[in-house]
């Protein structure tokens, strides 16, 4: 009986954690305009819309540049140019393209790499709005030195508000939910013992005039 209490007590913590993470997730979308920031960084995935933010942001005056990140291999620049909507000048003059990063973490140093190349201490992360939470905390683990500020966007297919309604939705959000969990209980580990610094090792980038291309 003991063994079982211990069980739905640890249940009940979880679920009302879950809760909680969800309530955030909703919260942060319709996202503020995010003040200017030395560069722009896009995170890959499901839905178009991260790049599209993330190009009206840098067309905007909020960065210098964009670095789009976790391009597939198979992708070339004339496709992700297409996605974006930039104008064609913008894009080939300030707009680089991460192929190495395979997960978010992937993402977060070779942001981080690529911020400490163009010697940017600010910066503007676009991901899904669920994805934000642990996006914005393995940017900050790799960069604590750089002020990140995010900026969410709605995912069509996971409706924030209403994901205990389907199957699909409860799955991603807790997947999320339950990773964003590893990520902080990492973190706090390592936390506690001396962090290494300064960038990783490089990874493959193709830019415009100041950055490297592949």
């Amino acid at each position: 009986m003991k063994g079982l209490a211990v069980v739905l007590v640890a249940l009940m913590i979880w679920t009302a954690g879950l809760l909680a993470f969800a309530d955030r997730v909703v919260r942060l979308t319709p996202a503020p305009s995010p003040a200017p920031a030395d560069g722009v960084v896009a995170l890959t995935g499901g839905s178009d819309l991260r790049l599209r933010a993330a190009t009206a942001l840098l067309e905007g005056g909020k960065g210098r540049r964009l670095l789009v990140s976790g391009v597939n291999h198979k992708v070339s620049r004339e496709r992700i140019w297409s996605v974006t909507g930039a104008a064609k000048p913008l894009f080939d003059c300030c707009v680089d393209l991460d192929f190495d990063a395979a997960d978010t973490i992937g993402n977060a140093r070779e942001a981080a790499r690529w911020a400490r190349a163009m010697g940017y201490r600010s910066l503007i992360l676009v991901t899904a709005d669920y994805h934000t939470p642990r996006a914005a905390l393995e940017l900050t683990a790799v960069m604590p030195e750089a002020r990140i500020s995010v900026y969410p966007v709605v995912t069509p297919d996971l409706d924030a508000r209403h994901w205990p309604d389907t199957s699909e939705g409860a799955r991603r959000m807790a997947a999320e939910y339950m990773k964003y969990l590893v990520a902080l209980g990492r973190e706090g580990i390592i936390g506690l013992g001396p962090r290494p610094s300064g960038p990783g090792p490089s990874g493959q980038v193709s830019g415009g005039p100041g950055y490297p291309h592949a």
